[in-house]
């Protein structure tokens, strides 16, 4: 009776062992994938904005991606690839969800642009290194905490809706306190998301099985936290950001 009970309790510590590797193995593939697409959009943006001025003036690229109505097209193209993966990813292959991922992020990259020709790169260095702390700390904080952010994550959701409609009514009115408020409020929300969505890609380990459903919600996390940490540093650079 001793033997077995040892044999079981070996086999439990094998076990958990075994889901504390895989889950570790997962949520660096989810913040791999982030990280990466942080890159692809950084690095198309900076290409992008040099490309699109010349001695001061805007060029033929600078003219067709800012001021022509191709300029709405890549404003909203980001949305368009975050609606296929969030409805369509059950129906993609793996292969396929990771070029949506990656064509999101390049597309990313060119609605970003323009924030080299408005701000300084000293500040938006500044305010990407701050938000890279943040977003640290409250990821670290939403793995580890034994706390459910369930309420809290429902709380902020309703609060980014509140968010995104002062935004464009906001456009109409053009009131730079209401724009400071929005901005202020948005650093609190995706903030707190990034806690909300890790805590909620860390459970979503134990509730998927097979490698190709792994995978996709790899994907689908690294799209979570992506979208939080650039909402958090666009709000951040709207509040420190120099402009040129």
């Amino acid at each position: 009776m001793a033997e077995y009970d040892r044999q079981t309790l070996g086999a439990r510590a094998g076990s958990a062992l075994a889901i504390d590797e895989g889950l570790r193995s997962y949520m660096l593939r989810v913040y791999n994938y982030m990280g990466l697409g942080l890159v692809v959009t950084g690095l198309v943006a900076w290409f992008a904005s040099n490309a699109a001025i010349s001695n001061g003036e805007l060029t033929q690229w600078g003219a067709l991606l800012y001021t022509s109505p191709l300029a709405w097209v890549v404003m909203l193209a980001p949305l368009g690839f975050v609606l296929v993966l969030s409805f369509g990813i059950n129906r993609l292959s793996v292969g396929a969800a990771q070029g949506v991922f990656w064509a999101f992020a390049a597309v990313m990259g060119l609605s970003l642009s323009s924030i080299f020709l408005v701000y300084t790169g000293a500040s938006i260095a500044k305010v990407f290194f701050i938000t890279a702390a943040t977003f640290g700390a409250m990821s670290l904080y939403g793995y580890t905490t034994k706390r459910d952010l369930t309420g809290m994550g429902n709380f902020l959701m309703m609060g980014l809706i509140g968010i995104i409609i002062a935004m464009i009514v906001n456009i109409f009115l053009g009131s730079t306190m209401l724009d400071f408020a929005i901005s202020v409020i948005g650093v609190l929300i995706f903030t707190g998301l990034t806690a909300y969505d890790t805590q909620k890609i860390k459970e979503s380990y134990s509730e998927s099985y097979g490698a190709d459903v792994l995978a996709k919600n790899a994907i689908m996390g690294a799209l979570s936290l992506y979208l939080d940490f650039i909402n958090l540093f666009m709000m951040l650079l709207r509040l420190f950001g120099n402009r040129e």
